[in-house]
């Protein structure tokens, strides 16, 4: 990189933002964080209008202007397990990214990257048709909490992707696993906690931690203002696969398969869950040079757990 740039990562504290801030610096870029804890280069909550808006105006921005803003903030702190678990993140997505766009604005920044999702296209069966993003995102007819979500994804990327005089890019991330994501999992298999649900041929996109952050950092200077790129690895594999996968590789119990209809109770689990989803990663491939370094949650979870180990 020929300029050392400065890039405003919101959420850089949180699990995937740390991962976020590793590939940035990597790549030769200074992050600063912003977030609401008193470690951060910028102390502010995204709910806050005013308070952001008077945090990027203090001395830890100035001087080092700002060229690209990361949006990787999210209210959760676990895994959802039901629909109103992300209701706080739903907010987030709305009110709190109007603020972070503001704030874009106010330091001068050229580019802004948004943390989106695969499930923006909507949540059931798609059966063997693989997604681009060509195709109908935010789509309606869903259930009233599903659709709520989905809403919400909408409206952050069009936030985002429509501010004026600023390069918008959303990222739509498949699942996460990985270093700080697959603990849970880990843990739960350990205390013979955690079923695999029957996938009965569905699968879903899924992406390891750190090379979804490195989508990020190659967006910084790659991809065209406007676009979404999808980012999931080569093979879709179902939820219940995963976590057996995650079994093997971390030495667990094995977990039994259950039906699907047992984890109704947990209504935001059931509905991932019962999703049958592809999305094709040939843009991102094509346009900002990304390759998952782990091409399948196999080859992933055996490198995390050798790792760990």
């Amino acid at each position: 990189m020929k300029d050392t740039k400065s890039v405003l990562l919101a959420g850089a504290s949180g699990v995937f933002g740390r991962h976020v801030a590793r590939e940035l610096t990597v790549a030769g870029y200074r992050v600063l964080s912003l977030g609401r804890g008193p470690g951060n280069d910028v102390v502010a909550d995204l709910m806050d209008r005013d308070g952001l808006l008077r945090a990027v105006e203090k001395p830890a921005v100035d001087g080092r202007a700002v060229d690209t803003v990361v949006h990787a903030a999210t209210a959760l702190r676990e895994s959802p397990m039901k629909h109103r678990d992300l209701d706080a993140t739903d907010a987030l997505r709305v009110a709190g990214t109007a603020h972070l766009v503001e704030a874009a604005r106010a330091v001068g920044a050229r580019r802004m990257i948004a943390e989106s999702m695969v499930f923006g296209y909507g949540y059931g069966d798609f059966g063997g048709r693989v997604l681009t993003e060509a195709d109908v995102f935010a789509p309606t007819g869903m259930d009233r909490p599903s659709q709520a979500h989905v809403d919400a994804v909408r409206v952050k990327e069009e936030l985002m992707l429509g501010a004026d005089g600023i390069e918008g890019v959303a990222l739509r991330f498949g699942l996460f696993y990985g270093a700080g994501g697959t603990d849970t999992f880990v843990e739960l298999l350990r205390g013979r906690k955690l079923p695999a649900v029957a996938d009965r041929g569905r699968v879903l996109p899924w992406v390891e931690l750190g090379d979804a952050a490195r989508a990020v950092a190659l967006a910084v200077e790659g991809g065209r203002p406007g676009e979404a790129y999808n980012i999931a690895d080569d093979t879709p594999t179902g939820f219940g696969a995963h976590v057996r996968g995650v079994a093997a590789a971390f030495g667990t119990p094995t977990p039994p398969t259950v039906p699907a209809w047992m984890t109704r109770p947990m209504s935001y689990a059931h509905r991932i869950a019962t999703t049958n989803l592809r999305v094709s990663n040939a843009k991102a491939r094509a346009e900002l040079g990304w390759t998952p370094r782990h091409p399948d949650c196999v080859t992933g979870l055996t490198a995390l757990a050798r790792t760990a180990s």
